[in-house]
């Protein structure tokens, strides 16, 4: 299967800004990845590229086209959003803390450092080096931290650590001379964390200027026109507003109201209308306090149109404020931990705030006072996957003790359960689609029921236990859960919630629990070297054991109950036939599963044995390959009557990540060990003080992880769609989903010299819809077949289906579940389908295992349809009955 990445679930958020892009798209960085959120239809997608770090600054053209990516090791990726694909790359000297395109597209302004430098912006055209530096300013004395644009893009407003702010004139003299020093703008006691620009309604120039500091702070700066004439009478003297010194000057200054021309090098006559801020001053209108003390200022945007002022604050709460009145609109509260991004949409009537500790992104519109948006992903590692029967539903449990269920096909998650009081180990469907089942270490086993959203039943032991296996029968009826404590295996009523019985035997923590699809066999897998089937329902206990040389790491059964696998510690898979109890096969997988070496490793990775193994494993829907993942970087398909290597995905790039690299730099390796786990933090920068105690008290104490907490990148659940069509895999990333990939590939399935896109042309052309369709599926192009299936009439479709030979009836059913999902034909699509299953029910049911997939493929597209059209029928009941009753009176 040809599978590619779709979409990264589990965290919508992780830090950095977020920018809001034709009015409804948000897009914000997730790791190494930026999501796309689009607000109107309740979609999210994550773009295919990928950085090399984490992403800490983004920014998006103003027409939506292009955007611009920056991340921890100062890497730049241009991006075609349209098109997901980057064009440029570039790498910045210095830490970028902002980076904004100006109102026209055209330029860049990049805060790095201390400098702010204005790039030209690359477009669509093939060049050598795109990026070219137009303009550098290195006129701070501290970290840059905020920038805003002018609406003509001639100006830039500039806020640093340094207590200043600064107004930049960008464009220079024909000879590269500088026309005009900065504005200085003085009087802040703390960081300026935003500077912003306000225009006049009228004439759309900047009057007004705004700057906010870290402790809260705002100034209001108002431009006053100055007197050519007077500023020529006072030449060689002071400037009136405040400003830098020039630093090199050759020639005549003429001072004209704080402005320094040069009289020798500057040709040509100024224009007023992109100059006029030159020949005035600034003065302080009004200053006021706007903080929560002793909160600190941690995000603020402002919207020019608007003239309204957001703040967020370290304590979880934002203010809105209208200017120039400094009038309060709003103050609430969202979260717990400190708002890290707060931006306005282009209408002002959506906020986007973001929080990176709890993972949470949400939008609020506050003139109605109403979310629009509000997602909050794990914010710790996810344990365990459980796909619905119907493929449309993904569960995922978390360390952070919380239960979610997302949409598949959104990425939104629209329920979260947080009863459990301890990490979530393991997950399970019930067959009805309405029922999850969750098991923790708190001891409890969990029912939740998905139409009510609630807890209904709560199985638990005499005893306290740990759970980390859970599993339940083809009915419903007995639930099991796997012990790390005491080697034990629980078993209730569904019903009752009643312990009926306790199986015992094993002698290591039992960490994979399965029953048989086919009867009433419950397999276990442990930590004691073996792997025991038991007979629940007769009360025989154990009724094989399948031994081992090594620990047992996971186990799972194929879909038609005939084999099943398990992986070892030595990093092999086990296959086993559980009816005869014999040893069908085995894969040697230490070396594809091999990881990268960790930070604190003494060895390399080709001499180290840690982390060779396989803890999670997953059969197809047909069981033609498995899937397997561990503490490595790699998730492994194998083919399973061939015991070969089929593909290796490469779940990330992400350098921040641990066990990501094969050999270590050892220009980073110092006497007091690598240099990315030494704490090096500077107690005054903003986050300095709470991250040095957070690693003191966390990560120091004995058995903690040895690298510092640095993340380590590992695959702990996969799981494959019943459709047979995408899986997932839970990492460190998050939850990442592959799907097949949709493109077209040349895979004839029965091809000769006369089978070719001509030959299908002309069938059509003479009418013959059966022999079009029959070559169509010999050829095994996607546009063909639903060219021929569309040409059918509804009265011949009948006939048609019945002259399909069954070897294509599993791409036809293909064809038809994305047809049902696409195209807004229904009534047609279904009944092909049900002429479909009518002519070939016999072949359907022998060739049952082959077409699951596919089957389930075409179910999930039908079911799907049929809840869109159930809830729009029940919200509009009483229209439909009026309609109905006024056609009869006619």
């Amino acid at each position: 299967m040809n599978f590619r990445f779709q979409n990264l679930l589990g965290a919508p958020y992780r830090g950095g800004n977020t920018v809001i892009s034709n009015n409804t798209l948000l897009i914000s960085p997730v790791g190494n990845r930026v999501a796309v959120t689009d607000l109107l239809k309740s979609h999210t997608t994550t773009l295919p590229c990928q950085s090399s770090s984490n992403i800490s600054r983004i920014a998006v053209s103003p027409d939506g086209t292009f955007l611009l990516t920056v991340d921890d090791r100062n890497r730049c990726h241009f991006i075609n959003l349209s098109r997901r694909v980057v064009l440029h790359r570039i790498s910045f000297k210095h830490p970028v803390s902002v980076a904004k395109f100006s109102p026209d597209g055209s330029l860049i302004a990049v805060a790095a450092g201390k400098l702010v430098q204005i790039w030209r912006s690359p477009g669509f055209r093939r060049e050598y080096f795109p990026f070219e530096l137009l303009r550098t300013f290195a006129d701070f004395d501290g970290k840059v931290t905020t920038l805003d644009w002018s609406p003509d893009s001639n100006y830039l407003l500039a806020g640093s650590k340094d207590l200043t702010a600064r107004i930049l004139y960008l464009k220079k003299s024909k000879k590269g001379a500088l026309r005009y020093r900065p504005f200085l703008l003085l009087g802040h006691r703390d960081s300026v964390v935003g500077s912003f620009f306000a225009v006049e309604p009228k004439t759309n120039r900047v009057r007004r200027a705004y700057t906010v500091a870290r402790d809260g702070v705002l100034f209001s700066w108002g431009f006053v026109d100055g007197s050519v004439s007077d500023a020529m009478d006072a030449e060689g003297s002071e400037p009136e507003s405040p400003g830098t010194p020039e630093r090199v000057a050759e020639g005549n200054l003429n001072v004209e109201n704080g402005a320094v021309k040069k009289r020798k090098e500057c040709d040509g006559e100024i224009d007023d209308e992109e100059e006029y801020l030159c020949r005035g001053k600034w003065e302080l209108l009004r200053k006021d306090f706007l903080g929560q003390a002793p909160e600190k200022v941690t995000a603020c945007d402002y919207h020019r149109g608007l003239d309204t002022l957001v703040i967020g604050y370290s304590n979880g709460v934002f203010g809105l404020y209208q200017m120039p009145d400094f009038v309060c609109l709003h103050l609430l509260s969202i979260s717990r931990e400190k708002i890290t991004t707060g931006v306005f949409n282009e209408l002002g009537n959506w906020l986007a705030f973001g929080c990176a500790k709890l993972g949470q992104l949400l939008v609020w519109e506050w003139r109605s006072e109403s979310y629009i948006l509000k997602q909050q992903g794990h914010y710790f590692d996810v344990n365990c996957l459980a796909y619905s029967p119907d493929s449309q539903l993904l569960a995922t449990g978390a360390d952070d003790n919380k239960v979610k269920v997302w949409t598949v096909s959104s990425g939104f998650c629209f329920v979260t359960f947080s009863e459990h009081t301890n990490a979530v180990t393991a997950l399970h469907f019930m067959a009805s689609n309405n029922c999850l089942l969750s098991a923790s270490l708190d001891g409890t086993v969990r029912a939740w029921d998905l139409l009510r959203y609630r807890n209904f039943r709560t199985f638990t032991t005499p005893s306290s236990r740990q759970f980390v296996s859970l599993t339940a029968d083809q009915s419903g009826e007995v639930i099991c859960a796997g012990t790390k404590d005491y080697f034990e295996i629980f078993v209730w009523s569904m019903r009752t919630g009643r312990l009926l019985d306790v199986l015992s035997g094993h002698e290591g923590p039992v960490h994979a629990l399965m029953f048989s699809p086919t009867n009433n066999i419950l397999t276990s897998s442990s930590w004691d070297k073996t792997v025991r089937l038991w007979d629940v329902f007769d009360g025989k206990g154990a009724v094989e054991t399948f031994p081992h040389t090594h620990e047992v790491l996971t186990v799972v059964y194929r879909p038609d109950g005939r084999q099943l696998a398990c992986s070892t510690l030595d990093g092999q898979i086990h296959f086993w036939d559980p009816i005869e109890g014999l040893l069908m096969y085995t894969i040697e997988g230490a070396r594809d599963i091999a990881g990268g070496r960790l930070m604190t490793d003494r060895r390399t990775s080709a001499n180290s044995s840690s982390g060779k193994f396989f803890t999670t494993l997953c059969y197809s829907a047909d069981g033609s390959y498995i899937l397997a993942g561990g503490v490595s970087r790699y998730i492994c398909m194998y083919d399973v009557a061939d015991q070969v290597l089929l593909r290796r995905f490469q779940i990330t790039l992400n350098l921040s990540l641990d066990g990501v690299l094969d050999f270590l730099n050892s220009k980073n390796m110092t006497e007091a060990g690598p240099l990315d786990l030494i704490d090096d933090d500077n107690s005054d920068i903003e986050d300095g003080v709470d991250k040095q105690t957070r690693v003191n008290l966390g990560f120091g104490l004995p058995g903690s992880l040895p690298n510092r907490g640095r993340p380590i990148i590992q695959t702990k659940c996969l799981r494959i769609a019943p459709t047979g069509r995408s899986f997932v895999a839970a990492t460190t990333e998050g939850v990442l989903v592959y799907s097949v990939d949709g493109s077209f590939i040349f895979d004839p399935t029965d091809l000769d010299i006369n089978v070719t896109p001509e030959a299908v042309e002309e069938a059509l052309g003479e009418n013959q819809p059966s022999r079009a369709l029959v070559l169509s599926l010999r050829l095994n192009e996607d546009s063909l077949i639903k060219k021929c299936i569309f040409a059918v009439m509804p009265g011949d479709i009948p006939a048609v289906a019945r002259s399909i030979p069954s070897r294509y009836l599993k791409r036809l059913i293909e064809a038809l579940a994305d047809l049902i999902e696409n195209c807004p034909h229904l009534e047609f699509v279904l009944r092909w389908s049900q002429e479909l299953c009518k002519a070939h029910g016999n072949s359907i049911q022998q060739m049952s295992r082959n077409l699951l997939p596919s089957l389930k493929s075409l179910q999930k597209a039908i079911t799907r349809i049929h809840q869109d059209l159930a809830d729009t029928c029940s919200s509009n009941e009483y229209m439909l009955r009026y309609l109905c009753s006024s056609g009869a009176k006619e």
